[in-house]
């Protein structure tokens, strides 16, 4: 589906509409819509007449098909079953995929919380007892229909995307394409180290900001970029800062995981190649996505001169980052 017509599938997305998509499914709406903090797809919290609110996510058109979606569910409904605090789409009549004109849309429970500190041992010890019992379920079967996490996915075609489209600046397309060119060597290099690991189903953006807690426990939520890959690509994003400080956190981290799950540290190899993946793959996002006026709106600071400065430093960072030696886990 081409941008345009994605465009102008959420242009259509009005209050109308939502409400009567989710009256299609038998609830009853008080009217009141608020749009929450969501660029991939359109998502709202809506009330409901003598009952809480629910959460409605109405899916970017072309991007998922309805059995990549499924399995999502599927695998976060699993999750749910087995006890682990994660937030799983409501179902009705065993179905968890609606539709109501052009739009596919879900349904969740609203769930409030904040998000863990993780410069708090005690949040990075839970964190890792969940993630192990979530990964002890992600391995149990494979993803048919969702993609793996890969070198092509998040770089090749990202780079070659921002190139073909003209937005880098031309003074910095020699300096971005040779750098993108090492990085990918070094990409794979650290890929190479860290040998065969064991692929399984991973949330696939396990960030801060996917992590809510409240009354001292941990829900995780939204696995839409649910995916197969290694288990280090749902550590990672835990880890930030200099050295020391990312070493402190994945052994805080590992404490708890380890309770539940061993852990191969020659994955420790891909943390900052897929520090990079994402990087290059974020920019590439909001390029694809930069004709739907919802993101020039929220992402003013893309697509300048100095955006682009500041990403090609960050990436030669990266370049000096996979160099290095990968972080020490104190193993017990």
């Amino acid at each position: 589906m081409s941008k345009d017509s994605t465009v102008q599938n959420y242009s259509e997305l009005i209050p109308d509409t939502i409400i009567n998509a989710i009256e299609s499914v038998d609830y009853i709406c008080d009217r009141r819509i608020l749009a929450l903090n969501s660029y991939e797809n359109r998502v709202y919290q809506v009330g409901i007449e003598d009952e809480q609110p629910i959460i409605a996510k109405f899916y970017r058109p072309g991007r998922w098909t309805d059995e990549m979606i499924r399995e999502e569910h599927n695998f976060t409904l699993e999750l749910a079953e087995a006890d682990l605090p994660v937030v799983a789409p409501i179902t009705i009549n065993n179905e968890s995929i609606f539709t109501f004109e052009n739009y596919r849309f879900s349904l969740y429970p609203r769930f409030g919380g904040y998000a863990p500190e993780l410069d708090n041992p005690d949040h990075l010890l839970q964190l890792g007892r969940i993630l192990a019992q979530l990964h002890n379920i992600g391995e149990t079967k494979a993803f048919v229909e969702r993609p793996e996490i890969s070198i092509e996915d998040f770089a090749i075609k990202p780079v070659k995307y921002i190139l073909e489209n003209n937005f880098i600046p031309d003074y910095l397309e020699t300096a971005y394409t040779t750098l993108t060119d090492d990085l990918l060597i070094r990409i794979n290099k650290c890929f190479n180290q860290a040998g065969d690991y064991k692929s399984l189903r991973l949330h696939g953006d396990c960030h801060q900001s996917n992590i809510m807690t409240r009354d001292d426990k941990f829900y995780i939520v939204d696995f839409d970029d649910s995916r197969t890959g290694p288990a280090v690509q749902d550590i990672w994003m835990f880890l930030s800062g200099d050295r020391q400080y990312m070493t402190t956190g994945l052994n805080d981290f590992m404490e708890g995981y380890t309770e539940f799950r061993d852990f191969s540290a020659r994955e420790l190899h891909l943390v900052e190649a897929l520090r990079t993946l994402r990087l290059i793959h974020y920019a590439a996002w909001l390029a694809q996505r930069w004709e739907d006026p919802a993101f020039p709106i929220a992402f003013p600071f893309f697509n300048t001169n100095n955006y682009w400065e500041e990403h090609i430093l960050s990436l030669r960072e990266q370049a000096a980052l996979m160099q290095e030696p990968p972080l020490v886990w104190h193993r017990p």
